[in-house]
């Protein structure tokens, strides 16, 4: 790194400072922090949510996965086959319910419609969910940033903490959105750049695609992973897939908060359609840069030197360090870091919101500016508390690191579950719902010791079905739900009447499904 490199990335740090000073102004209440008053644009709603999916993990494993992981391939576009299915799901059954009763904390829902002990154990397994597993994303981006920029892992933490810390206290979900506009701009644009050098370092574009080996062009795995030993099975993605986007686009607070912050329930809606419709292209340009990058390896004796074959994850940043000049590498290096940081700034938010939500204004009545005073200081806790957590975990095996990212598939179906049949059934009660979430996630961790052969994708249905089951079994020995949490339930007419308009973009986005699963299925006859 020369002095050049961190003259470009101070000004970008610095102008991410500033830019959140500049959209703190005026903010004179809670909504105003965590939903942005309900007046941010759908557009920008939908890119930073888009934004919050990239990590700057994602930057380097999924390029690494397609060009040096054993067995990796074009298999990584199956991850993507359930995303615009999902949008319909959340589109129709969720969000309408939350924008109607103006939330900020999702889980207020499971107060009004069971009680306020489901609301409490629900927000609680968030706040420790969501905290540890962006503690473990800081952690690996952290990995991957010491690489990039020559800094021992210590310092590299605290500057992604820190500095996302101190935009996402003053700009609260103002900043959070458009600095992930900003970052997702330099994202795009530094994929774009290292691909165009890729490309040429490998000869040309033509030279890369030729040089990536036959079986790696294959991007359908037909397995179902139900105890056949597959690693990236279709069905898998499939049905699995589908209740995990449902259930982290529509009930996880990280996702759903800024959905909830667009004016109108039409322009959340837009900002979903945004999502599921972008998703693919840009998994598709990971893909590219896994195969401009590869090709670029296979040309290059130096850059097979500098990447251990037990590091694989080393192919990017090392590309970056040798092949780019100075000022278009901190670019990179730049682009790296926002998406470190807009996975970081959204998780501060909403671990905040719901803190604030779900407990301390439950038990304190505070004004206005004490509520946005004091939900900033709850942001600069999370922050310090996920920084520390980003320490701890460095101490972990990889094999513990892994098991903290499965157990949140443990938990997504079951907590899905307890929001699908509060909306779609009347009886359904707290009892119920309570008993049905914990046997849901007891019988998740049951598969994951005793049935190593069942793919993780599928404990996202199996949680929701056994979570559903058993909460219709349990709500059957306790009184039913009263009449005042019987109306926060879906009625058909209610559905067909609002979603009558909406019917075209659903066409369209089950279309644009087919078309996905038809590039994932040919994609070997078709790009090969």
């Amino acid at each position: 790194m020369t002095t050049l490199d961190w003259i470009v990335i101070t000004v970008y740090l610095a102008g991410m400072i500033g830019l959140s000073v500049y959209l703190g102004r005026g903010q004179e209440d809670a909504d105003d922090y965590y939903v942005g008053g309900r007046n941010l644009p759908w557009w920008a709603v939908g890119i930073s949510t888009m934004a919050t999916q990239t990590s700057a993990v994602s930057f380097i494993s999924i390029p690494a996965f397609v060009a040096l992981v054993e067995g990796g391939g074009l298999t990584w576009l199956q991850y993507e086959l359930s995303v615009p299915l999902a949008m319909i799901v959340v589109m129709v059954l969720l969000i309408p319910f939350f924008r109607s009763l103006e939330l900020v904390s999702v889980y207020e829902y499971l107060e009004l419609r069971y009680g306020p002990r489901a609301r409490s154990m629900m927000s609680i397994v968030f706040l420790l969910s969501r905290g540890l597993g962006t503690g473990v994303g800081v952690y690996a981006s952290a990995i991957v940033l010491e690489v990039c920029l020559g800094t021992p892992l210590w310092a590299t933490i605290l500057l992604i903490g820190v500095v996302t810390v101190i935009y996402d206290t003053i700009g609260g979900m103002a900043a959070v959105v458009y600095s992930d506009v900003v970052q997702m701009v330099v994202l795009v644009g530094g994929l774009l750049l290292c691909i165009a050098i890729g490309f040429e370092e490998a000869g040309g574009a033509a030279a890369a695609f030729d040089s990536l080996p036959p079986d790696r062009w294959r991007a359908f795995d037909p397995g179902t992973g139900i105890f056949d030993g597959a690693k990236t099975p279709f069905w898998g993605f499939l049905v699995g897939g589908l209740f995990l986007y449902i259930s982290y686009y529509g009930v996880d607070q990280s996702q759903a908060q800024r959905e909830l912050s667009a004016p109108t329930l039409a322009d959340t809606k837009r900002s979903l359609v945004l999502n599921g419709l972008l998703r693919f292209p840009l998994t598709v340009l990971y893909l590219i840069l896994g195969i401009a990058m590869g090709a670029a390896y296979l040309a290059s004796p130096e850059l097979q030197s500098v990447v251990p074959a037990e590091r694989p994850d080393y192919l990017v940043p090392q590309f970056i360090l040798h092949k780019l000049p100075t000022g278009l590498r901190a670019v990179l290096f730049a682009a790296i870091l926002a998406a470190a940081m807009s996975s970081l700034d959204s998780a501060l938010n909403s671990l905040s919101a719901s803190t604030m939500k779900d407990f301390i204004e439950r038990r304190r009545a505070l004004k206005s500016d004490e509520l946005l005073r004091v939900g900033r200081i709850t942001t600069v806790i999370w922050g310090a508390a996920i920084t520390g957590m980003a320490f701890l975990v460095g101490g972990m095996s990889g094999t513990i690191v892994e098991a903290i990212n499965k157990i949140g598939s443990a938990f997504y179906g079951p907590i899905l579950a307890s929001f699908l049949v509060g909306v779609l059934s009347k009886r359904v009660n707290e009892t119920g719902v309570i008993a049905g979430v914990i046997v849901g996630v007891a019988f998740n961790l049951g598969l994951w010791i005793f049935a190593p052969g069942l793919y993780w994708m599928w404990w996202n249905l199996t949680g929701l079905i056994v979570a559903a089951a058993a909460a219709f079994a349990a709500s059957a020995l306790a009184a039913p739900p009263s009449e005042e949490q019987r109306r926060y339930t879906l009625t058909f007419d209610g559905i067909v009447e609002e979603e009558k308009k909406w019917l075209k973009t659903y066409a369209v986005l089950i279309t644009y499904f087919v078309v996905i699963l038809s590039i994932v299925v040919f994609a070997d006859d078709l790009l090969a």
